[in-house]
């Protein structure tokens, strides 16, 4: 299995207002299509679809590689 970032994309009307919506998960699955389907079962507000759209979210193998960082921190205050 591999571990997939699946996040919002900035800009998308889906996500405004922001308030009882989902931003981001992080998911095991062995493809990115199982990745945005598991993803699109736990969402919020904004429904089932745009984790399944392209244009409405990304969906990024996460790998071991490169500089120590914060992977995700999904921050959203009132």
């Amino acid at each position: 299995m591999k571990l997939w970032i699946v996040r919002a994309r900035d800009g998308h009307d889906v996500w405004n207002p922001w308030y009882d919506k989902a931003f981001g998960f992080v998911v095991r699955a062995g493809t990115e299509e199982e990745a945005r389907t598991l993803a699109s079962f736990v969402h919020g507000a904004e429904g089932r679809e745009p984790w399944l759209d392209a244009t409405a979210s990304t969906c990024e193998e996460l790998t071991g590689d490169g500089a120590a960082e914060v992977v995700m921190a999904d921050v959203h205050n009132a």
